[in-house]
């Protein structure tokens, strides 16, 4: 009897970039909310950064209210845990609430191989997934710049995307404007990063996004 060989379909993966704070607006959560929503509908699965507060909390509970538990993955060093993670100070490994709710918890060393483990998610989930940034802090457009940097070093090609809400990240796009007619990132570059201006537009533009041309072509095992 002939063997049969069975190909399991990769799931695409969108990686959130947001903040462990709502913001001062509502429109920030009812972001976050929007996008999880979108992501049920299209059969995406979520990586993000694993808190449980702010809109972290909001997108990652959002989504597995509608797909389930294994739809969302939180990768978090172990020393924000007692800051993202809605946890007793005094006992960090004892949570007030049922961390079950934001999906699967994965708690690793550092930041550095938080970043690092989130992009090899969303790359090995193949077509349909990429990164997106909502509103944040410090923490959150330093993860959107470094994924940034990666395309335009060829690490990945995945699509990358700010989801600006309200004009939150007007400034950051005006800057990407600016740097490119200063000199200093090229024209072929300037569309590494896209805009998107409400959730539907953001799986507009993870479907529709074309690899900039003129990238380099690093790769993990040259070093």
């Amino acid at each position: 009897m002939a063997s049969t060989t069975t190909t399991t379909k990769k799931q695409p993966v969108l990686c959130v970039f947001c903040g462990a704070s709502g913001g001062t607006s509502p429109v920030h959560l009812e972001a976050a909310r929007a996008l999880a929503k979108v992501m049920h509908a299209n059969n995406i699965h979520l990586v993000y950064g694993g808190g449980t507060v702010g809109l972290m909390g909001e997108v990652a509970r959002t989504l597995v209210s509608l797909s389930g538990p294994d739809s969302v993955h939180g990768i978090i060093p172990l020393p924000l845990v007692e800051h993202e993670q809605n946890t007793d100070p005094a006992n960090p490994t004892t949570h007030k609430i049922d961390v079950s709710i934001f999906g699967r918890t994965t708690i690793v060393k550092d930041m550095h191989t938080r970043k690092r483990l989130m992009a090899r998610e969303v790359m090995d989930g193949g077509p349909g997934g990429g990164f997106v940034a909502l509103s944040g802090g410090y923490g959150t457009l330093e993860e959107l710049m470094e994924i940034t940097t990666w395309n335009q070093l060829g690490i990945h090609d995945m699509p990358v995307i700010v989801y600006n809400v309200d004009g939150y990240w007007s400034g950051l796009i005006d800057w990407v404007k600016n740097a490119v007619s200063s000199g200093f990132i090229a024209p072929t570059n300037a569309g590494i990063l896209v805009e998107a201006l409400s959730a539907d537009e953001v799986l507009t533009c993870v479907k529709e996004y074309k690899i900039a041309p003129g990238r380099m072509n690093l790769t993990w095992d040259e070093q």
